[in-house]
């Protein structure tokens, strides 16, 4: 993990003896009492960190030392600053007096020194003694003490309410929210004389005070916003942009809670539009701290999104200017969840600004927060949102699939929403074939994301084609390579590697196969008629990485799409499903270990369906038995083979389904009789290996529990089960290579033999009745077990 040079060091670091560190501690503070601090000052904090952070022993510094990194948190220099906070992290926290000392100094506050306070506060105390110190620094004036200080007081307040927001009282509250109120609306609109303090505002120093600008140069005409640009900024416009950019986490720590209880208050006049009408109308200063905080809020999202239709000058500016849009939708969002009167007034704003940005797909980052807008009011509003569905799931993954942050964004955006999104967009489901690009794009980074949405995509309009779709989710990863291929690859120039399958996706004839794996919405079939010529056109995909990838995600999604399936669906769906299982079997993209874990799966719950439904066996008799009575299943399609025929030895039965028929029954054993007979008559195909000796048990035990239950059929399979006997005496045989798997199948036939001899006793063991699979003889007071139990549990407990 380390180099040796790095392993050297720390070895060094912990086994330094005590005394050692002893005048390592006094030299290192003589360096510091000095009035400039070097290169050597700087390697000494550097090896103290690495000796204190090498051991998983906190140690404590000697306390005039302990001082002097306290002192140095203030240093102008900010490298002096990020090394005294990370060694004083690595010792033990600060005591109740050196923690008074540095909040009595917030005056000389920094990120680095407000970390360590947040890191060493050891109780909830701790961090209440620390915001009321921030908030009365917050309400000092400007010249009562440095006006750097404020600059860092609300991002370390943020901090502090992440991890704790208990720990303010109404009035600390109510105080906050009306500094937020006067540094988002009142800030200066003229600006600053003095060099910026850094950040995107930076630039020369100005003479004359002047006013502030808009991002395309003009003067400002409104109150000052993080839009606005100068050559300086005074501090109460630093404010502005640091209270901008805590105003959504305050909203959503302090207002939601009160939300509920003031709908609730609000009586049925107030709810109407004349009443929202004439409350904006009113003086926002009438109104309490929140609800103009609120309504200020409100004013300032509303300027931002005014200002982002400004032509700015830099490109930089431009990502401002999207950046900010993002932040101001999702705080309006925030205020109309909390006060609906606000949402009449905001959506003309929020459905011009989709108009606008609706169009280029550059703008995406800032339209999924409007679909979050529309999805949370538009039903409140009446809106149509149909147009804001088609853009997010609709031309977001066509064309965006490759773009890993959108993807990221607009899967959590569904995973966030996604019981709201069934409910309130019907259409949502119709999208799958179009969402499933971004899992086909990159499988590994959206899979966590889609075990969680593909229950929400599965319905019993959708299950059908979904099934198809997820089987076919590695030939939808191989064509969107393809697609992105052929674009950046134009026809007319030559390249190195010769790909079939890209001339296939370019020839005209076959892509209509490809448009159809490229669809955007569901409902133009479930699959496609030539699907193995796809299969043939994309071979050459089988060991792309993008490919291979997505192959490994299928079985994982296909349990969660069966688990689903089994709630919602009716046995006429079920036996729809059985059906496109073994139909696919045999039409996979041609990767042997996913074709391979595809068989196992549908093994898994073929199993699980008939176990759950067991007229589904009689319902699609006629499709398993042409399955179980080709001979080249067994070869190719073992795992599924042997499952097949064991549903049809256990199920198809009068118990479990009155309309089972001895034809029925006799037609089935004569299928796999005539299977069993071919394989253990001769030697397997030519390039493929012995059956598996599970098969050929299977297939013996199928035939005996048939004929158990139609005797007529007991001699020819007694009379199998000799024979098999006789030819094994013999030697090896050629269907089986191994000896213990061939004296395992013969000590199976005998069994079987043997059982058959009795036709009740047989029926009773192969099929044996519920009461018998599932026994409750412990719970049952008709027999003595109880009371066994009881008198077993009572003398081991009895001492």
């Amino acid at each position: 993990m380390y180099s040796h040079a790095s392993e050297s060091l720390i070895k060094q670091a912990r086994e330094i003896q005590e005394s050692e560190l002893q005048k390592f501690y006094s030299r290192l503070m003589k360096m510091l009492q000095g009035k400039e601090l070097g290169h050597d000052t700087v390697d000494s904090l550097q090896r103290l960190h690495l000796i204190l952070s090498a051991t998983k022993y906190t140690r404590t510094l000697p306390l005039e030392l302990q001082k002097r990194f306290v002192a140095l948190l203030s240093s102008p220099a900010e490298q002096h600053q990020v090394l005294s906070a990370a060694v004083l992290r690595e010792t033990l926290p600060l005591t109740g007096q050196e923690l008074n000392y540095n909040q009595d100094n917030l005056g000389q506050l920094n990120s680095h020194a407000a970390g360590l306070l947040l890191s060493q506060a050891v109780s909830k105390g701790d961090l209440s003694s620390l915001c009321t110190q921030l908030l009365r620094n917050l309400e000092s004036r400007p010249s009562e003490g440095p006006t750097h200080s404020l600059m860092h007081t609300l991002p370390v307040l943020n901090n502090v309410l992440t991890h704790s927001p208990e720990c303010l009282s109404e009035d600390q509250m109510t105080l906050v929210s009306k500094k937020l109120v006067d540094w988002l609306r009142y800030a200066s609109v003229m600006q600053g004389v003095g060099t910026s303090s850094g950040g995107f505002f930076t630039g020369p120093r100005s003479r004359q005070p002047v006013p502030i600008a808009e991002l395309d140069g003009s003067v400002s005409g409104d109150f000052f916003t993080v839009l606005c640009v100068g050559q300086g900024f005074t501090e109460d416009q630093w404010m502005n942009v640091y209270s901008f950019s805590m105003l959504r986490h305050w909203l959503l720590t302090y207002h939601s809670s009160c939300s509920t209880v003031d709908a609730d208050d609000r009586s049925e006049v107030d709810g109407s539009v004349v009443s929202m009408v004439s409350a904006t109308s009113s003086s926002s200063r009438l109104l309490p701290p929140k609800e103009r905080l609120r309504e200020k809020a409100f004013q300032y999202c509303q300027r931002l999104i005014e200002q982002s239709d400004r032509k700015a000058h830099k490109k930089t500016d431009t990502e401002l200017q999207k950046a900010c849009l993002v932040e101001a939708v999702c705080i309006l969002d925030c205020v109309c969840v909390e006060d609906a009167s606000l949402v009449y007034r905001t959506f003309p704003c929020i459905k011009a600004l989709f108009g606008r940005l609706s169009s280029e797909l550059s703008n995406a980052r800032v339209l999924l927060p409007i679909a979050q807008f529309y999805l949370n009011h538009g039903e409140m509003a009446a809106v149509d949102c149909e147009n804001v569905w088609k853009v997010v799931f609709g031309r977001f993954p066509t064309e965006l699939f490759n773009d890993p942050f959108l993807a990221h964004e607009l899967l959590r955006f569904l995973r966030l929403n996604v019981e709201s999104i069934e409910l309130r967009v019907p259409q949502y489901t119709r999208y799958f074939p179009n969402l499933l690009k971004f899992l086909a794009w990159d499988s590994p980074a959206m899979v966590d994301d889609f075990v969680d949405l593909l229950p929400s995509m599965v319905t019993a309009g959708t299950a059908v084609e979904l099934l198809h779709t997820l089987l076919d989710l590695p030939c939808l990863s191989a064509t969107l390579v393809l697609q992105h291929r052929s674009t950046c690859l134009p026809i007319s120039e030559p390249v190195g590697r010769s790909f079939v399958s890209l001339d296939a996706f370019r020839n005209p004839s076959f892509r209509g196969l490809f448009l159809f794996v490229l669809r955007t919405e569901a409902g133009s079939g479930d699959t496609i008629d030539r699907l193995s010529t796809l299969h043939e056109l994309l071979v050459e995909a089988a060991d792309w990485p993008r490919v291979t990838q997505c192959a490994r995600t299928v079985p994982v999604l296909l349990h969660i799409f069966f688990n689903t399936i089994v709630t919602i669906a009716d046995e006429k769906l079920l036996a729809h499903l059985i059906l496109v299982m073994l139909e696919r079997s045999s039409l996979l993209l041609n990767i042997p270990a996913y074709i391979k874990e595809i068989h196992r799966v549908f093994s898994c719950h073929l199993l699980r369906l008939c176990k759950l439904h067991p007229s589904l066996v009689v319902n699609q008799s006629h499709e398993l038995l042409e399955f179980a009575g080709s001979t080249a299943n067994v070869y190719s399609k073992e795992e599924l083979y042997t499952h097949v025929v064991w549903v049809l030895g256990e199920y198809l039965s009068v118990s479990c389904d009155s309309r089972c028929s001895v034809s029925l029954i006799t037609s089935c054993f004569e299928a796999l009789e005539a299977v069993l007979f071919e394989i253990t008559s001769s030697a397997p195909p030519t390039g493929t290996v012995c059956p598996a000796p599970k098969v050929i048990n299977t297939l013996m035990s199928a035939l005996a529990k048939l004929a158990s239950r139609s005797h007529d059929l007991i001699p020819r399979v007694s009379l199998f089960l000799s024979k098999l006997r006789t030819v094994t005496r013999s030697g090896s045989v050629a269907w089986c290579s191994d000896e213990e798997d061939l004296i395992a199948i013969v000590t199976r036939g005998e069994e079987l033999w043997s059982l058959l001899k009795a036709p009740g006793v047989a029926q009773s063991v192969l099929t044996p009745p519920p009461h018998v699979i599932a026994p409750q003889w412990h719970r049952d007071t008709n027999v003595a077990l109880p009371l066994q139990l009881r008198a077993l549990t009572s003398l081991t407990h009895s001492q």
